[in-house]
């Protein structure tokens, strides 16, 4: 009995020291954060009036620093701080040297804060966060671009015999509020479904996303309001594992006729289709991971909105309305991607890219070239 007795002490003893290293293991807070220190040239960028951009070199850096809380096994909370001008939300990113002063205080603002709920296959979320629709790329929504509103997922396995995995998600975020009835907001809505197949090795993802009452000109330069009923299908196949060789495509198709919409350029009306494929070789995640990267991408005027948009392809904004805002549609270009993975939670990664616009806004067709070499350091 004495044994027994000994052994039921120890086993307890066992059981509350591994509770107490699981409890070690998985705090309650937890902390985030990111460092990038970027070099960049731009050259050969050509304005709409047959003029060029004065060739650029910079140095620029970024940092992000967030912290979650687990307020129980359902529910927790999140936040997050990044630099970058409150004025751009497409880009976080500072230049050495470009302060209002010398050695100016570095301008920092709130980027996430929201509260997550999960409950058996359903997610969601209430605030600022993240871009929930699954996506491959920037070239539609920037990845510096947190949208505020109310977001559910969920998740199903088994649906149907050749998708053994389908996600639904769902969200409505407000981008301008009327301070009356929500009807009057500016706001966008989005459903998509994501399917897998053939043991993961296609994915596909539909989705439709509405865009209500949205200026056609960022940070109310200009009054004019349109709407965007965007239709998208994404697609990657997984062509090889060893190497891997993948293969991605997006399709986007605008909905909305703006004929009657007379303020637009008539040369522009009819232009809202897009296109983005893209060849990966290689990995980008473990310490010696080496990756070769190509896309090409034709995005009309308005396949997307423009200002929610990358701000890596061209140098193209709205500072003629006195906005910071790119305006990151109406070009086709292509890019090329070099990344390694030095250690855990390092990478380096070097992007060209040469952009060529669609339709001229003036007697000549903007264009431009861009080389960029990052460094990434996470922690945790």
């Amino acid at each position: 009995m004495k044994l027994i007795g000994l052994l039921l002490i120890l086993l307890h003893a066992s059981l509350c020291l591994s509770q107490s290293v699981e409890e070690k293991e998985k705090p309650k807070l937890t902390f985030t954060g990111d460092f990038r220190f970027r070099i960049e040239q731009d050259w050969d960028s050509r304005k709409s009036d047959g003029t060029y951009r004065d060739d650029r070199s910079r140095l620029r850096y970024r940092l992000r620093f967030g912290a979650n809380y687990e307020y129980n096994h359902w529910a927790s909370f999140g936040m997050r701080l990044r630099t970058g001008t409150m004025s751009n939300q497409q880009d976080p990113h500072l230049t050495l040297g470009a302060g209002a002063q010398e050695f100016d205080i570095v301008p920092i603002g709130l980027e996430k804060l929201f509260f997550k709920a999960n409950y058996r296959n359903f997610s969601a979320w209430l605030g600022k966060n993240t871009f929930p629709f699954e996506k491959q790329n920037e070239l539609f929504w920037s990845d510096n671009v947190y949208p505020e509103g109310v977001t559910i997922s969920g998740k199903f396995k088994d649906v149907l015999g050749f998708v053994p995995a389908l996600t639904i998600n769902t969200g409505h975020f407000i981008m301008r509020s009327s301070g009356r009835s929500f009807s009057e907001d500016g706001y966008f809505e989005g459903v998509q479904l994501v399917a897998t197949a053939l043991s993961q090795k296609i994915k596909v993802f539909p989705g439709f996303y509405y865009f209500h009452q949205i200026p056609v000109v960022p940070d109310e330069a200009d009054p004019q309001l349109i709407n965007y009923s965007i239709f998208h299908v994404g697609l990657s196949y997984k062509l090889l594992t060893n190497p891997a060789l993948s293969l991605e495509m997006d399709y986007y198709d605008n909905l909305q006729h703006y004929h009657k919409q007379d303020s637009l350029p008539m040369g522009l009306v009819d232009d809202k289709e897009g296109i983005v494929i893209g060849v990966l070789l290689g990995q980008f995640q473990h310490k010696g991971d080496f990756t070769l990267r190509a896309y090409y991408t034709c995005l009309q005027r308005f396949s997307a909105v423009d200002y929610m948009a990358q701000n890596d392809w061209v140098r193209w904004d709205y500072s003629n309305y006195n906005s910071p805002a790119g305006r990151l549609t109406n070009f086709q270009g292509l890019e090329i991607m070099a990344g390694y993975v030095v250690a855990d939670r390092l990478k380096l990664k070097m992007r060209y890219f040469n952009v060529k616009q669609l339709v001229e806004y003036g007697p000549h067709r903007e264009n431009g070239q861009r080389v960029r070499l990052d460094l990434d350091i996470g922690f945790n």
